[in-house]
């Protein structure tokens, strides 16, 4: 009973959280020898664009259908995912370019290109609303409630609490957050995937 009244105690705690855009930005080191450095340096942009979108996107889509859709992209089409960037410590030389790339992708543009390429995701519309479901399954009970509510809080974001009962609970975040929320999961040593466009975690 004491158990229980502490779980509710919890629930009031946590609110649905608000709506937020989405940051999609990534640096890539990269470093490319080709016949010149003007080849090179395409070459690289090109290297560091696939990576930083495969990295920035991953928590937001079907991690293997998007890794084929980012391989078989045209680098064109990759370009104009692309809202800003910017380069440090570049150095060339006659066949060689290296570089760390920092590039903002545009998650408008990112989202129609899913969509085009058939790739589940969970990037926000701003037409519907801006959250994710979290099915969470605790094998620890109340101490894995308190573990995921203390990450939440490192996280500076609300556990929108449904449903609750026994070790299963139900939560709506917003989708903004959901790259942080996974990795920093994924750093204490919770598992998840997703299904049906339900997070599912484990612990």
């Amino acid at each position: 009973m004491k158990v229980r009244l502490f779980l509710m105690a919890l629930l009031c705690a946590f609110v649905v959280g608000r709506a937020g855009a989405v940051e999609l930005y990534g640096t890539a080191d990269v470093n490319v020898t080709s016949d010149t450095a003007a080849t090179a340096k395409n070459m690289a942009f090109d290297e560091a664009r696939r990576q930083i979108i495969m990295d920035s996107l991953r928590q937001y889509a079907d991690v293997d259908a998007l890794q084929s859709a980012v391989k078989n992209a045209k680098a064109s089409e990759l370009m104009s995912l692309i809202s800003a960037s910017s380069i440090d410590g570049e150095q060339l030389s006659d066949t060689t370019y290296s570089a760390k790339i920092a590039m903002t992708v545009d998650d408008k543009a990112a989202r129609d290109w899913l969509e085009r390429n058939a790739v589940q995701n969970w990037l926000p519309d701003a037409e519907n609303r801006d959250v994710f479901v979290v099915d969470a399954t605790m094998s620890g009970g109340l101490r894995n409630w308190i573990e995921l509510n203390k990450i939440a809080r490192a996280e500076k974001l609300d556990l929108g609490t449904v449903q609750i009962s026994a070790n299963n609970a139900r939560l709506e975040l917003p989708t903004s957050l959901r790259g942080r929320f996974t990795i920093a999961l994924r750093e204490a040593g919770w598992r998840y995937q997703t299904k049906d466009g339900v997070l599912k975690i484990w612990k």
